[in-house]
């Protein structure tokens, strides 16, 4: 291991890519938070993800334009959404089972869509990806600029949306709603507020950020899709909302726990550090599951939280 080489400018880098890598966790747990908020658990994330990749690089490789790439991706991801909330809210199935089958149709039918769209091929497609867009002054500000003012604009868009995620769910009407119905659905409901419009409409928005968070794995990190490449990124998702007590800010800090786990990784794969491969690959899920089952243990999951609601009582 070659510690000379662990330097200011390192350690700058390590940090800004953590920042990078928790991106698509971060944008997925943001979504989820208003999904479980309102008393739906939705662990269909990662083939939302998985098919909002395969939406978003079609989109941009057909198009030639990276935001139809990602309003491709989220509209794949709404239209998730929309299939967990039949299953959930309409029929009423398990919502773990739900869940768990769109993981398997996204992981599937991405893989079959891409090989329909391209064949087998020995070199998969690429296309470019955003760009870095330092920010004026900002940039230039030793060691906050480089980690937190060197990004492409969908990191941006991420760290934006935590506080408009926390204005939302605490400071509107709307957010108001959507916690009434995930702690009391009949109390919400006498009050003239429609739970299952309500549910559906968070998992829009959960399906909407899944599937950006799955475009920017292709068109904010790779430049290119290939099969399973979430790597369960949506299952961490799912964990760093419980880890969060559903707070934005808390799910920004568990999203960079997975971040920096991975770009510690990366880095020490780079230094040579006698350490096999595959227990470095592991690094980065042993540290979050670690750190967020250590804190969330406490975590007090909405009243009416994973149970389906039938109006009047009936079942």
């Amino acid at each position: 291991m070659n510690l000379d080489l662990i330097t200011s400018t390192f350690i700058i880098g390590v940090l800004a890519a953590s920042l990078r890598l928790a991106t698509p966790i971060l944008l997925a747990a943001l979504g989820e938070m208003f999904v479980e908020r309102a008393g739906i658990l939705n662990l269909g994330i990662e083939g939302t993800m998985l098919i909002g990749a395969l939406s978003g690089f079609l989109g941009a490789y057909w198009t030639g334009n990276l935001w139809a790439g990602v309003l491709a991706g989220m509209l794949a991801g709404i239209l998730f959404g929309l299939l967990m909330g039949f299953m959930s809210i309409t029929v009423k199935a398990n919502q773990v089972v739900a869940g768990l089958g769109i993981t398997i149709l996204g992981g599937g039918l991405s893989t079959l869509l891409f090989r329909l769209a391209f064949g087998l091929r020995t070199t998969p497609p690429t296309l470019d990806i955003f760009p870095t867009l330092p920010i004026p002054l900002l940039s230039r500000i030793p060691w906050i600029g480089p980690i937190l003012f060197e990004h492409n604009v969908l990191v941006y868009l991420a760290l934006a949306l935590v506080p408009v995620a926390s204005l939302v769910l605490y400071r509107t009407h709307f957010g108001l709603k959507v916690r009434a119905v995930g702690e009391s659905p009949d109390a919400a409901d006498t009050r003239g507020i429609r739970v299952e419009l309500i549910r559906y409409l968070c998992l829009m928005i959960g399906g909407a950020m899944a599937g950006i968070g799955g475009s920017y794995l292709v068109l904010g990190s790779l430049g290119l899709f290939w099969t399973q490449m979430t790597a369960g990124r949506g299952f961490i998702a799912v964990a760093v909302v419980v880890f969060s007590k559903w707070d934005p800010a808390r799910a920004l800090l568990g999203a960079w726990v997975f971040g920096l786990a991975s770009a510690v990784q990366i880095s020490l794969q780079t230094l040579s550090v006698p350490i096999p491969s595959e227990i470095l690959l592991m690094l980065p899920y042993i540290i979050t599951v670690i750190v967020l089952v250590g804190v969330s243990r406490r975590a007090e999951f909405p009243g009416a939280f994973a149970v389906p609601y039938y109006r009047g009582g009936k079942e």
